[in-house]
């Protein structure tokens, strides 16, 4: 009977555990990481590439655990993260503790070993992640230009810890990933307006569903394309772009674009549902572009 319990028991440990650390996020994020390390990298060097990808991880995971500690008690409220873990009660918050000390230790040192600036970068996300983004979340809708931050470095971070330098190369890929964020967390804060509320999170930059978050929703998507296809004129360094790869950046810039003014005509969560399904599809396409321009140009 207790073999029958612990092997019952496994997979709830492996699924908690994926919820603390929020697997699916902290991959999306590595592949920024990755990405960027192969724009900035001459040659790849696996053992870097393998250092990255773990350090990264454990970055994101104790930031998102060190987030879900915080904000248990409005996990609670919200249908959404009722379920998660902590306020679910199936893990203590001294176990989350543990889990993301441990995370943050892992991080550092893992990416110090590929350069100081690399870990330093890593150190500063977890740092505004967890002790500005989170506690402004309930206070302004300026919590998502903090959450920004952190949320770019990743893309960036890869440039640094190939190169060991940071310059306009990486601060374009963190422009980049910074300005797309906006209309990727207003359309979530848009669809889930009503779970939100619950918790009080201030998400949405006029603090309703109108016209004027819908229009900033637009015109932070066309400040992400024009950023996307800076490269092409070779005003950013080793990052470049050649004219082919541009028009797809482009091409796939207007895709999420049309979703944004489709928001701004429809004004219903189905479409701000489906503008952060296409955002998440951009990011990921624009980095690959990225990648296989560099080695094929």
């Amino acid at each position: 009977m207790s073999n029958a319990k612990s092997s019952l028991a496994i997979p709830s440990v492996i699924s908690d555990f994926k919820e603390i650390t929020k697997m699916r996020l902290a991959l999306s994020v590595v592949f920024s990481s990755l990405a960027g390390y192969l724009l900035g990298v001459d040659a790849v060097d696996f053992k870097t590439l393998i250092l990255l990808a773990f350090g990264g991880y454990f970055m994101v995971g104790a930031s998102n655990a060190f987030n879900q500690i915080i904000e248990k008690d409005l996990d609670a409220l919200m249908d959404r993260t009722k379920n998660r873990p902590i306020p679910a009660g199936r893990m203590s918050v001294s176990t989350a503790f543990i889990i993301a000390s441990i995370f943050t230790l892992l991080g550092i040192i893992i990416l110090y070993t590929i350069n100081k600036q690399t870990a330093m970068f890593g150190a500063i996300s977890i740092f505004l992640y967890t002790c500005v983004y989170t506690p402004l979340k309930t206070k302004t809708p300026l919590a998502v230009f903090v959450g920004a931050i952190p949320g770019a470095i990743p893309f960036m971070l890869g440039w640094v810890a190939a190169t060991d330098d940071f310059g306009i190369e990486p601060g374009t890929l963190f422009a980049l990933q910074f300005f797309w964020q906006f209309p990727h967390f207003w359309a979530i804060g848009w669809f889930l307006f009503d779970d939100y509320k619950k918790g009080g999170f201030y998400m949405l930059p006029t603090g309703k569903q109108d016209r004027g978050t819908a229009v900033q929703t637009i015109m932070y998507t066309i400040w992400t394309i024009i950023i996307s296809i800076i490269p092409v004129f070779g005003f950013t360094g080793r990052l470049q772009l050649s004219i082919f790869a541009a028009i797809m950046v482009f091409g796939i810039g207007l895709w999420m674009l049309y979703y944004a003014i489709r928001l701004f005509k429809k004004m219903t969560e189905n479409a701000a549902k489906q503008l952060m399904l296409v955002s998440v599809s951009y990011i990921t396409l624009v980095q690959i572009v990225y990648v296989i321009d560099k080695f094929i140009r």
